[in-house]
């Protein structure tokens, strides 16, 4: 499935397919209609093409559902956009509609390689003393006024500062980690270990949940199951007996 290359229309097909199987379990050619505004003829010869080539499960006027290779093929490519938008708006300051455009237009034709950069920068701009929303508002700034880098001095004057206080904080704290089920919805935390039998440890490292990478929780269910978490730019749903099993370090 690696191997297999589509065009970049078919790639936008599958994508809006999935945020449609999300929502709906399931999809109709109509729904892709209305979604991408284009002709029932344009959609219905897309879905022959993405059938033929074993993503998706299609017959006219029936359901259209994934099959595995496909569904792991149209997340992949959610996951570029969704990790290209993260950047462009949070470490460049880009207007969110812009950088939903711009991420469209990009996701086709970055490689694995410079995606998993990205997300290295975007979790080192969060973890920097010198990263973060300063960061950020002070990049803004740059960008769109003439600066005569008295504000840059001041900032790097305050982010040492702050920088001493973490410090002493962190080594106070050490012993105070918590679990991931105890983070807060909109929290975001540094995985510190995972206290988990072999079989379920290897399972939670090869969803993601990787010592020092950052998980931030999207949602949790009325019953507290299952938690629903994003990680290295995936939206992933995780039990919350398991959830209890991984200690993080929560970010300010």
């Amino acid at each position: 499935m690696d191997t297999l290359e589509l065009s970049s229309s078919l790639e936008d097909y599958l994508e809006v397919l999935y945020h449609i199987i999300k929502e709906k379990q399931a999809a109709r050619a109509k729904d892709i209609v209305n979604k991408m505004k284009v002709t029932a003829a344009s959609v219905t010869g897309a879905l022959r093409l993405l059938s033929e080539k074993g993503l998706i499960n299609y017959a006219p006027y029936d359901l259209i559902t994934f099959t595995d290779s496909g569904k792991n093929f149209a997340r992949e490519i959610v996951r570029r956009h969704e990790v290209l938008k993260e950047f462009l708006t949070k470490v460049l300051s880009v207007d969110e509609a812009e950088a939903d455009d711009a991420a469209c237009k990009m996701e086709h034709s970055i490689s694995k390689n410079i995606l998993e950069k990205f997300i290295q920068f975007i979790e080192f701009v969060e973890l920097c003393p010198r990263g973060g929303s300063k960061w950020i508002n002070g990049f803004s700034y740059q960008c769109h006024e003439d600066n005569d880098y008295q504000t840059c001095l001041k900032c790097t004057e305050e982010v040492i500062e702050n920088l001493k206080t973490r410090i002493k904080e962190n080594v106070m704290n050490v012993n105070e980690n918590i679990s991931l089920r105890s983070l807060e919805i909109g929290k975001k935390a540094k995985i510190v270990k995972i206290q988990a039998r072999t079989e379920l440890k290897k399972r939670l490292i090869d969803m993601g949940f990787i010592k020092d990478s950052i998980v931030e929780i999207e949602r949790i269910a009325p019953l507290g199951d299952p938690i629903d978490v994003r990680i290295k730019g995936y939206h992933l749903s995780i039990r919350k007996e398991d959830a209890d099993l991984i200690f993080v370090m929560p970010l300010e």
